[in-house]
């Protein structure tokens, strides 16, 4: 049975746990006006020490700020990943980030994203949001998930996580 809970900040190093190791075939690009699937080949292996570092240093001020990680445990070994950021975005002040959501690769497709997404929603909602603004990797699997479950192309794109992620393909999704 897989928990889902906040990771207490003492807890973060156990996010390098998970195997994010994936076969890449295609990738989204967005045209400006819609979604173009483009193949793509390649092997992602894991976290790469930097990456993983900024990734526990940026969830540490995310949580100090308010915001929320939450992961998947089953018994003690973390199997998932997903965190909020509590500051609100946009025009109306009613986006707020997911940061991350990771999934080991041995637990996908068991619902595990489906219960981290759910969790950040439901925080969000208490932080006074309506949406979650999410900057998707743009390989094809991550950014179908988010589609499946109702995500869109964002109405009112935020330049500044734009310009920090170009290429991630940027969604909306109603809490």
């Amino acid at each position: 049975m897989i928990l889902i809970r906040k990771i207490e900040n003492d807890e973060l190093y156990k996010i390098k746990e998970i195997d994010r190791s994936e076969e890449i075939f295609e990738m989204y690009k967005h045209s400006g006006v819609d979604l173009k699937l483009i193949s793509h080949a390649e092997n992602v292996s894991g976290f790469d020490e930097l990456e993983l570092t900024e990734i526990i240093t940026w969830q540490l001020k995310l949580a100090k700020r308010g915001g929320l990680v939450v992961g998947a445990f089953d018994e003690a070994k973390i199997v998932g990943v997903a965190s909020v950021e509590k500051q609100k975005r946009g025009a109306q002040q009613n986006y707020c980030k997911m940061d991350i959501l990771y999934i080991d690769n041995q637990y996908k497709r068991h619902g595990i994203g489906s219960q981290l997404l759910a969790a950040c929603k439901k925080e969000a909602k208490k932080f006074g949001a309506e949406k979650l603004y999410i900057s998707a990797t743009p390989t094809k699997n991550t950014v179908d998930f988010y589609l499946r479950r109702g995500a869109r192309l964002v109405v009112e794109l935020d330049q500044v996580l734009f310009a920090k992620e170009p290429e991630d393909i940027h969604l909306e999704l109603d809490i």
